[in-house]
């Protein structure tokens, strides 16, 4: 607080900027268009120009949010990006995730850090499996739902259609906010249903901003666009939910809009949508109690940790979310875990790879905290408060494999890569307490590509992967001394993850089922939740 500034002023300026925060993921099934959405979410918000960036066309085209080179290479997203924008006297904090199944980790991980989410549909295929999968995740943290059908500007399923399969797939009500006209090489614009304006794309196919209303429709539109559009309001009027906004914000009832990304139409409406209906930051559960964005000590937990983002500097980010209060550059913090105290000299707003120094951040936003190994995936900063935030999830991998190391001599350094990037997320890291070699677990086979090439391209490090005779891992949990007990008498199955805990690793799922048997007073978990948990004593 400025030594001018009155406690009332900065309460009130807290809860201010607090309000203005949307912070938000986005999700789909790949090849829904996601990439693109976020691209022209930034665009349209001002946040990259449109040469060059946008318009790129072939092998040249980059997202901006596709930074590392795996996925230039294959045109996925492998990794969260996190993008800050201002837009319409709101900041926005884009949580851009991966939409392959194999990076689900990281993108479970990320949703516990958002308000909200936009739920990217294709407008041919509808209901997809990774969409369903992470709308599930969404709705166990009652994460509230706006939905963009996508891709108007190919042929398309009827959208009552669409509406209904949501409805019934997901248990999820729809209210529609706008309502396309016609679809494919007949797609033609969207009729906002609120304000009853129409809005049309112009020759070059972007959102053409002059919205019309009804009384000029007739001698802007061909009979066959103003039957069916009239058809069309008359039915959504009467066989759709108008919009609520508390059934939203519980999660209840998602807002529909309508539109093509690759188009650039309908893109001001999800963020005018979003800047309107999408909550500001929402209370957080923690180990002790609940932690309410308005309070005035800053609190914030890291949901996410990335390395080598500048490959010149070896540079090492931990991604936070501000939970409460304000952070001020150069303050001390508390680090839970570790009970020692750390200065926030340097943190930043990210835009992908870019960034800026972050001299204020406010509850919900979400700044980049460079450090050297310090911060981990969890953990859990405070002005002083011994609290822990709680429900960032790890899950047990499928597939577990050991490294060879084609240089032996470079042991120790693939050591300390292996510990660095399991820090990060990038892959989950059992060391055997046998001492034999350690093994690597993944969620899914694209993480092997992604580890080999991270190795090699920022650690110098040619590695192979070699068959386990295990194929699960399963952590453990049950009172002290039954764990204590079960590891003594587990020695050649046991193994430790990288903070420590005791996994057991099974060579099959009958052996794990014996071993179940064998010891009920052990519970044997897929799922852990890292938290911070503070030192003892």
């Amino acid at each position: 607080m400025s030594s001018l500034e009155s406690p009332s002023s900065a309460e009130a300026r807290l809860h201010r900027e607090i309000e203005r925060r949307r912070t938000f993921a986005i999700i789909s099934h790949p090849d829904a268009g996601k990439t693109t959405l976020t691209e022209k979410l930034l665009l349209f918000g001002g946040a990259i120009q449109l040469a060059g960036q946008v318009r790129a066309r072939g092998e040249n085209r980059r997202t901006r949010s596709d930074w590392m080179k795996i996925e230039r290479d294959r045109g996925i997203s492998v990794v969260t990006s996190v993008m800050t924008f201002e837009y319409g006297g709101n900041v926005f904090n884009l949580l851009d995730t991966p939409g392959h199944e194999d990076f689900s980790e990281d993108t479970y991980r990320t949703l516990t850090a958002v308000d909200s989410a936009i739920m990217v549909i294709d407008a041919a295929k509808g209901i997809e499996d990774r969409t369903r999968k992470l709308f599930e995740v969404c709705r166990m943290r009652d994460i509230p739902i706006v939905t963009f059908v996508n891709k108007l500007d190919r042929e398309a399923r009827d959208p009552f259609e669409t509406l209904d399969e949501i409805e019934k797939t997901l248990a999820l009500d729809t209210a529609p906010i706008t309502w396309p006209v016609g679809s494919g090489k007949d797609f033609i614009g969207t009729y906002d249903l609120k304000r009853r304006q129409t809005r049309l794309m112009n020759e070059k196919g972007d959102d053409h901003r002059d919205e019309i209303g009804d009384d000029k429709l007739d001698a802007l539109l061909e009979q066959r666009y103003l039957t069916e559009l009239r058809e069309g309001i008359d039915l959504a009027a009467e066989g759709t939910n108008p919009f609520d906004l508390q059934s939203f914000r519980e999660g209840h009832l998602t807002p529909v809009f309508w539109g093509s990304a690759l188009r650039n139409f309908g893109i001001k409406d999800i963020l005018d949508g979003l800047a309107a209906y999408a909550p500001p930051p929402r209370d957080q559960a923690a180990s002790t109690r609940v932690v309410k964005a308005e309070e005035p000590k800053m609190s914030a937990f890291v949901f996410k940790i990335q390395a080598n983002m500048d490959p010149n500097h070896r540079d090492r980010i931990a991604f936070v979310r501000l939970c409460s209060g304000k952070l001020n550059r150069g303050m001390k913090v508390k680090h839970v875990r570790t009970q020692k105290t750390i200065g926030l000299t340097a943190p930043q707003f990210f835009f992908a790879q870019e960034r800026q120094i972050a001299d204020e951040a406010w509850a919900g936003d979400v700044v980049g905290i460079p450090n050297h190994g310090t911060l981990r995936i969890g953990d859990t900063l405070t002005e002083g408060e011994n609290l822990a935030f709680v429900g960032v999830p790890s899950f047990a991998p499928e597939i577990l494999r050991r490294v060879r190391l084609e240089d032996a001599m470079k042991a120790k350094k693939l050591k300390q890569a292996l510990q660095e990037l399991a820090e990060e997320g990038v892959v989950q890291v059992f060391r055997p307490i046998d001492g034999s070699p350690a093994l690597v677990g993944f969620v899914g086979a694209l993480q092997l590509d992604v580890l080999q090439g991270r190795l090699d391209q920022e650690y110098g490090l040619e590695v192979g992967f070699e068959v386990s005779q295990y194929n699960m891992a399963r952590w453990l949990d049950g009172e002290r001394q039954d764990v204590i007990d079960f590891q003594n008498g587990n020695r050649s199955a046991m193994a430790e993850d990288v903070d420590g805990d005791p996994v057991l690793l099974a060579t099959s799922g009958y052996a794990f089922n014996y071993i179940k048997e064998k010891w009920p007073k052990i519970r044997f978990t897929d799922v852990k939740e890292t938290q911070a948990r503070p030192a003892e004593g």
